[in-house]
């Protein structure tokens, strides 16, 4: 009991120490370049709410579907050590057979096309 609350007094001690140092050593008066909302050093050109492209948007949502498809399949080697492979792998099947259907229609549809 003694040790739990030697340690919790060293630990709230030391987040106290921690914080009045913060205060103590952080710059108070930030100058107007950190203000600033560009710290590249040069002026913004146009408006930043420009138009966001779709076929970007499209290639974003397919490369997140991919990857998921991966964080999926991920697990397999273990799976098929299951009491029941074949309903493992019959399911790994339907979801890639799934996946290459939508990319060969998203391919025909000319989703995967960039240029105009």
């Amino acid at each position: 009991m003694n040790m739990i609350l030697f340690m919790l007094t060293l630990s709230l001690t030391l987040s106290i120490i921690l914080i009045c140092l913060n205060f103590w050593l952080a710059q108070m008066t930030p100058d107007s370049e950190k203000l600033s909302p560009y710290e590249c050093a040069f002026d913004p050109l146009g408006s930043a709410r420009l138009p966001f492209s779709i076929r970007f948007f499209l290639v974003a949502i397919l490369f997140l579907l991919f990857d998921l498809e991966i964080a999926l399949l991920l697990p397999l080697p273990w799976a098929t050590q299951l009491q029941s492979p074949i309903t493992t792998l019959t399911w790994t099947l339907l979801i890639i057979i799934l996946l290459t259907l939508g990319l060969i229609y998203e391919w025909l549809q000319g989703g995967l096309e960039w240029a105009e």
